[in-house]
């Protein structure tokens, strides 16, 4: 008897990732026929360092199927920013059913803040970070070496990167989301501020590009920013969370 409840969720857990990855498919295919368009906004980084730099860094194909793995692999990327409202959605629509009706609420502000916050943390790994690091990188030994890139590498680094601070931008919704649950509490993060800071400029050591102070801070100050903003937007779920779900969360 017990079987038929597994079994269904199961199946409408198979049925939600089918439709993630429907979703992500098409948003890659739309995204590929811009692949030109995208992967010349991805080398401005590489811009940007040609134009102080007196021997300049050039992109080079290794082998003869690099162009069309590349661009397949940024269009991903591309595909799975556009689809990832839709993707959290499949994911909010498998658990929602557990869930009390005023949690179900919740679905369009996650939906729209993930979204968001995703983009968010891209365009600032954009605009602020890959800037700063690029050049940095490639003019470590000066006019030692003429730096000569594989394309599928560099693009590669810069959509994992891109990827990470879109990721951990998620923190302020995700923590306001389990608040909302009662699976989070704004004490227990204020009480634990400080293995949180040591976590947050461990993980931005182990994702920054460099190892020098000033792109390491350009990462771990934003994350503790978050965590800060975390905390507020926790509070504020305390406050207008449902008396039956107050419980006493981590």
């Amino acid at each position: 008897m017990r079987e038929a409840p597994l079994m269904e969720h199961l199946e409408e857990l198979r049925s939600r990732l089918i439709w993630a990855i429907v979703s992500w498919a098409v948003m890659t295919a739309v995204a590929f026929t811009f692949r030109v368009q995208i992967l010349e906004a991805l080398r401005r980084p590489l811009d940007a360092y040609n134009a102080n730099a007196s021997l300049k860094a050039e992109l080079i194909v290794l082998n003869i199927t690099e162009p069309f793995l590349t661009a397949f692999k940024v269009a991903a990327f591309g595909g799975l920013a556009l689809a990832l409202p839709f993707i959290v959605y499949q994911i909010w629509a498998f658990i929602a059913p557990g869930l009390y009706l005023h949690e179900r609420r919740l679905a369009v502000p996650f939906i729209l803040g993930a979204g968001f916050s995703f983009a968010l943390g891209a365009v600032f790994a954009y605009f602020v970070l890959l800037p700063f690091a690029v050049p940095f990188l490639l003019g470590f030994l000066g006019d030692v070496v003429t730096p000569q890139i594989s394309i599928g590498m560099y693009m590669g680094q810069v959509v994992t990167f891109l990827a990470l601070m879109g990721i951990l931008f998620e923190m302020p919704v995700v923590s306001f989301l389990l608040a909302k649950l009662g699976l989070l509490s704004s004490r227990f993060l204020v009480d634990n501020w400080r293995i949180a800071v040591v976590l947050l400029v461990t993980l931005a050591a182990l994702i920054t590009p460099t190892v020098d102070v000033v792109n390491l801070s350009l990462v771990s100050l934003p994350l503790m920013v978050l965590y800060g903003v975390s905390i507020l937007l926790v509070k504020w779920a305390e406050r207008g969370r449902p008396r039956e779900v107050e419980t006493s969360p981590v």
